[in-house]
């Protein structure tokens, strides 16, 4: 039974350690294409990307005060990891708010106007060469917006992950190495505690150790 019990604990920490350095290197790795592709697309800042900066820009542009405005800076530096993705994303939406008059895609209006306010009128709307209604082109802004800026969360998202990756294989290495301890050490052993404990219940003493002969 102790064999058995020694070579369950040293197979079991294996399959830990092994698990814990996959993740460990599945960690890294997403964590390295993530910085790889945000270098490769040179992704700068632009000089208003300061919580001063926007926030004077908002101002000027005339945004309402409950549209949150970003606390990092990104100005004039590569955007290299995803945190930095994250922040130049802020600062996109707000920039789309700027072009778009501090109006959500949601409550534009589908159509352009002759008075370059919109309508949802097909009727009212500015017709083009063929008589159709012509779209509202501030809408494109939030399109291409939400698609670049979903892109750079997603950076994020994956860089995050692959730091509870990397957490996750340290915690699993760290286990399994105890495993390996405990079963070579004798802990689940017929003579340590665990039997002890349970031959105490079952009425049954423990076996001692012959005294040595003199």
């Amino acid at each position: 039974m102790r064999k058995v019990l020694e070579i369950g604990g040293v197979v079991a920490g294996a399959v830990l350690i092994a698990f814990g350095v996959a993740a460990i290197v599945l960690g890294v790795n997403g964590r390295n294409t993530v910085a790889t592709n945000l270098k490769q697309q040179q992704i700068v800042g632009t000089p208003d990307m300061t919580p001063s900066g926007i926030a004077a820009e908002a101002k000027s542009a005339g945004l309402p005060s409950s549209i949150p405005l970003p606390t990092c800076t990104i100005a004039n530096k590569q955007v290299t990891t995803g945190a930095q993705a994250r922040c130049f994303a802020e600062y996109m939406q707000i920039h789309a708010y700027e072009a778009t008059g501090g109006v959500p895609y949601s409550q534009m209006p589908r159509y352009a106007s002759p008075d370059g306010k919109g309508t949802n009128d097909a009727s009212k709307a500015t017709k083009g060469a063929n008589g159709q209604p012509l779209d509202n082109a501030a809408r494109d802004v939030w399109v291409t917006e939400t698609a670049l800026t979903s892109a750079l969360n997603m950076s994020y998202m994956a860089e995050q992950l692959g730091m509870f990756g990397i957490v996750v294989g340290v915690a699993l290495l760290l286990s399994g190495v105890g495993f390996v301890i405990l079963a070579l050490g004798g802990a689940l052993s017929a003579g340590g505690w665990l039997f002890a404990r349970s031959q105490k219940k079952s009425g049954e003493a423990p076996k001692s150790a012959a005294p040595a002969a003199g």
